[in-house]
Formats: structure tokens, sequence, C-alpha cells
């Protein structure tokens, strides 16, 4: 078959370095005294990839990781994202690469590459054809990969493979002397030294190119000059290609035919200007941001554009691939730049930047809540229990969740826990390695105003949690609550919300009206708004059952103030098993609300049972589960009846 003929279902494919990145998280420090270090997605190429496809482009990774943590980590991150990972080969023979660096200043980054026989180096034209490349509209290569013999080859068979299939094949050159083995190792942060063979070999590319990117030192390589315009006159004697030429803060010029005699010819289209934290990662960024409106026919004018907001925006965060924007965000901050010097200070532009890391793809929740402290400890003092009882319940429980998950045959994703790490930590651990949905309650119970449980502010307490785990805070609250009350509750929120934002968790808020008060329709839908008010956009409410006005009520609050928010979980209150049955049939008519997570009604008899020794491990294991069935097959049958 005509490799030109192969329908064209990918925008962009990536090939070269894939690695992690672990970023110093002390600002103004040197390498040796950093205290602690951020985990990131790393490799050029690879945060490429991630920063298309959250654009709003299909794109393809080409390249190798190592058969460990590292290596599926960077495959889970690219997915998370929507990448294409078919040809992410696994080495069994090889590591991941790593990189090491901090941010001592606005333009220093001590950077050290441990890249030694690592796995993206490795990459062989065994790993993919020549239909893999026709099936794509471009070609993205980053320089590293002509750096040796290997990659060099495999590059220009990939390449090769691209000009006989009508593939773009773009070039960034991303210019790195230490990895052509130029400087000493522990150099990784020099971006240029000057060196004819280099130049030379980069120089056989370059003929092949649709679309050459670099900055002015990066040009200078290529171009085998230091003169900016001797070196694109050189580029432009090998190549027709559209040039792209970086100018930091000041933009950028896109050349599509002859070299201007001078830079002061250059058509440049300007930058944004920001409050820079580093410029490290923002030609990824600017890359990915050019490319979204290239691949897409808009006028090169426009995607440059694209491409400085993008830059732009990653020179004022940490890291690279985690910096990148959403397409929301970046059509946001391109309509509103001029208004935000510092993007990290604009709460919409952050909100969306938090958004545009989650799944787009709507999540069905079917919870299982024992993350109760007051209610068990208060049981198994009842029955002259200790702790260690309310812990070996809880493993219980998580066998009862399994074997319902079996019995039903349900995805992991969609089933959900709530469990505390107070009597709860053995049952956490034990499920570490599944893909659940995992809520963890951050509340003092019972108090009001709220207050966190434990000693350390709650910013210090989410660092050690795992960021795939939601952080749940139950408070009460209602609208006729004094105002220094509710004053209190406010703050405590909106610190706990922050925190989550520094941390990258997120979060479910559950809102209960205290008792005292009597249940009004109004109620839930005026506190929704009043925390909407505040600015605080939880990803997940957790509500108790309400009537069909209060639900469209609360369909209206959530869709108007946060469009982006995951949903409502409905709550149990510890109703009857048909009462909650009777409330799922109300909320499943209302998309808004994405499940359930349930408690005393699935654990609390059985779990009184036990405690009394009246039933043994197995049968509290098959009551908890029945029960647990019982409401997950009430909520399918209403969701597929509507």
């Amino acid at each position: 078959m005509d490799a030109r003929a192969i329908m064209k279902t990918i925008d962009i494919i990536c090939l070269g370095r894939a690695a992690v990145d672990f970023y110093g998280q002390q600002i103004g420090s040197s390498l040796e005294n950093m205290g602690s270090f951020a985990k990131y997605l790393g490799g050029s190429s690879a945060n490429i990839a991630y920063g298309c496809s959250k654009l709003g482009l299909s794109s393809a990774m080409l390249t190798r990781v190592g058969n460990e943590h590292m290596g599926r980590f960077v495959r889970n991150e690219l997915e998370s994202v929507g990448v294409d990972t078919s040809h992410v080969i696994t080495d069994k023979e090889r590591l991941t690469g790593l990189v090491v660096l901090g941010i001592q200043d606005k333009e220093t980054f001590p950077l050290i590459f441990y890249r030694k026989d690592c796995a993206d180096m490795a990459i062989s034209e065994e790993d993919f054809t020549k239909e893999f490349i026709a099936s794509s509209r471009a070609l993205l290569i980053t320089g590293t990969h002509f750096s040796s013999d290997k990659t060099y080859q495999t590059s220009m068979k990939a390449i090769e493979y691209a000009k006989e299939s009508d593939t773009q094949v773009i070039v960034d050159i991303d210019y790195r002397p230490v990895l052509w083995g130029l400087t000493e190792l522990g150099d990784g942060e020099s971006r240029f030294v000057a060196s004819n063979d280099v130049s030379l070999h980069l120089q056989t590319i370059l003929p092949y190119c649709d679309v050459i990117v670099g900055t002015e030192e990066e040009i200078h390589i290529a171009g085998g000059s230091e003169d900016t315009i001797t070196a694109l006159s050189k580029i432009r004697e090998l190549s027709n290609s559209i040039i792209v030429l970086k100018l930091g803060p000041l933009g950028c010029t896109v050349i599509t035919s002859d070299i201007p005699n001078s830079i002061d010819d250059f058509n440049v289209v300007k930058g944004n200007p920001v409050d820079i934290l580093n410029v490290l990662g923002a030609g990824d960024a600017f890359m990915s941001g050019f490319l979204r409106g290239y691949l897409r026919g808009e006028s090169l004018e426009k995607s440059a554009n694209y491409a400085n907001a993008s830059g732009a925006l990653v020179v004022s965060r940490h890291g690279c691939a985690p910096a990148i924007p959403g397409e929301n965000e970046l059509l946001y901050y391109i309509e509103n730049a001029a208004n935000i010097p510092d993007p990290t200070s604009d709460i919409t532009l952050n909100h969306l930047h938090r958004v545009s890391f989650r799944s787009t793809e709507e999540q069905e929740i079917f919870g299982f809540a024992f993350d109760h402290r007051k209610q068990l400890a208060d049981l198994a003092e009842m029955y002259g229990e200790d702790s260690r009882k309310i812990t070996e319940l809880k493993k219980l429980f998580i066998r009862s969740v399994e074997n319902t998950k079996e019995k039903l045959n349900i995805p992991e994703k969609n089933i959900g826990v709530l469990i505390d790490d107070t009597y709860g930590e053995d049952a956490l651990n034990s499920i570490a390695e599944k893909a659940w949905w995992i809520g963890r309650p951050v509340e003092l119970p019972g108090s009001r105003p709220l207050k966190f449980e434990g000693q350390q502010s709650i910013g210090s307490k989410l660092q050690s949690w795992p960021l795939s785990h939601v952080v749940k805070c139950l408070f009460y609250y209602h609208p006729d609550d004094s105002d220094e009350l509710k004053t209190k509750q406010e703050q405590k929120v909106k610190e706990l919300y922050f925190a989550c934002i520094q941390s990258g968790h997120q979060l479910l808020l559950e809102v209960i009206p205290p008792s005292e008060y009597e249940m009004d329709e109004e109620i839930i839908p005026t506190v929704l708004k009043r925390f909407y008010d505040l600015e605080i956009k939880p990803d997940w409410w957790k509500l108790p059952a309400l009537k069909d006005k209060s639900w469209v009520q609360v369909s209206d609050v959530i869709n108007s103030y946060d469009p982006h928010c995951q949903g409502v979980l409905l709550l149990g209150l510890s109703a009857p098993i048909d009462t909650v049955r009777e409330s799922f049939s109300v909320a499943a008519k209302y998309n808004i609300c994405k499940g359930f997570t349930v408690g005393r009604t699935i654990f609390y008899e059985p779990a009184k049972l036990w405690m009394q020794h009246k039933i043994s491990d197995q049968e509290l294991v098959d009551s908890v589960s029945t029960n647990y069935n019982e409401l997950i097959q009430s909520w399918k049958k209403y969701k597929e009846e509507i």
C-alpha cells in the first residue's frame, strides 16, 4: 500500500527524549542545598507530546522507557492527557533517563542529566513502521536524537518514512552541549558551546525539514556561526523550511523565504511580558503552542502568538510539563494577557490550569464510605474493644469492596472508598496499587466551627498524601448561623482549598446542614453559591438527598460557577437502605450527580454484630458486600431507566 494513501489519524508524532525531572522545590538555592524535589514528566519530546495533547492536538510518543517505576510514571503521565503511547517501548535492559535540576534565579538552573545508556537513546528502527509514521500529519524530532550514531540512524529512518508519506518533518534543535559530550557531566545548564563537528552533523538533517525551531544559540549551532544572520543564511542555503527563531521575552520571528539582511528587519511577533520564575521549559511549551496553531492550518502569526503565550505561562511556573497550559487556559490568557503580568496571581487562570490536568472523561463513582472515626470508636467502646479492632474492621471492609467489584465486574476507576488514616492506614496501604477513587477526611469529627484533625498545618499534612487521593472535608453550615461562626467556617474551608491548590490534590467538600435547623429546599443551593462567591471551587461536592427542585438549583449553580466541576456524590446519613434507594431514584435523573458515597447504611449493623462477636469475619464481609452490591445495582438501575 502506498504510504501516501494511509489515513492521517494523528496530528503529531514526537520522537526523542522521555525522562523524569526531579525539580528542586526551594527557589534560590544551589542544587546541593535542595531539601526536597517535585517529580515531573521530562524530556523535550515527551514534554511536547504532552503539551500538544493538552492543547487539543492528537499526539503520539515514539520512544523507549525502562521496565521500572520511572518508566511506568512516564507512560502514565502521557496517557493522563490522552497521548498515544502505543509506541512507547518498554526496554528491559535500560533505565529511564533522569534529570535533577533546581532554580537558582531567573536565568540560572543547575542541571544534571542521568542518561548514560538510558532507554530513550536505545530507540531502534524496529520500534516503528512506515505505516505508523504515515498515519501522522507531522513528525517532530528533538536535537539530542541526532547526537549518537544509533539515534541518528533511527531518526533518519523515521524522516525517510515521513518524506515518503507526506508527513511533515519538524525539528526542534534543542541544543544541550552536555548531551553531545562538549561539557563536563555536571554542567547540564550550559546552553551553547561552539562546535564545528556538531554544526556539520546537524546540517545533514536540515534539507529534510519542513519546520526548524530554535533559539538564537540553537540557530547558531545549526548554522555554524555565532552571527545570527550568517547562521540563518546557511540554514536557508540547505533548507526551504519554515524557520522559527525564538527571541526570548521579545517573542519570535517566523521566516518563510529569504533571510533579512539585519536582525532589525525581523518581523517580530511580540511576546507576553510576565514575571519570570525561570526560563527552563519555555521552549517545549513554545513548540506545543506553535504546533497547536500550525497543524490546524491557522496563520503563522497566530501560531506564533500561541507559542509565545504558552512559553510565557511556563516561565512563570514551577516545572515544565505540568506548567504547560490547557487549551481553555491558553485562550483565556491570550485574551487577557495585558492585564495578567503575573499569571500565578490570576484566580481564573489558575483554576483553568488546575482543571486542565484532570481527565475530561466523566467518572461515575460507586462509593463506600468508612472514614468514620467517632462512630466506630463509640461502637468499639460500647462493646469493650480497643482501636485495634477498628483497624481490623476496616481491612475487612476492603475485602467486601473487592468481593463486590469482582461479583459485579466493575472497572476499578468506578470503585470509590472514603478511608481515614486514624484507623484505616492499613486499609489504605493495602489498595496503594489499585486505581480506585480514594478519598480521605481532614476534618476533626463533629467540629463546628470546622477544625482539622491532627496537630500539623493542613498544608504540611497533605505533603505526605499520594496525589491520587482526594481530600475530603465534611463541615456543618447553614445560612442562618451567626456571622462569627460562618466566617470561621469559611476561612477554614478557604485555607483547605488553597492548600489543595498548592499540593495538587483534588478536593471534595461535604456540606451537611446542622440538625437544629429544618431542612429547606433552598439551603444547599444557597450554601454552594456562597462558597463559589468566595472563589472556592472544589473538584467534587458531597451532598445529602435532595428533591427535584433543589437538584435543578444545584445543577444551575455548579454549571454557572464552575462547569469544570467533577460533580456531586450523594451521601447516605445513616438512612435505611430503602430510603437511600429512594434518594437514588431522584438524584439519578440529574447529570450533575455522578454517583454516591454511602457509609453507615452499608456497614453499621454488620459492624455492630461483629463487634459483639455474633458474626464471623467472613459473615461480616459477606453482609457488607451484600449491602454495597444492592446500592450499586439500585443506582445503575435508576440510571438505565433515564
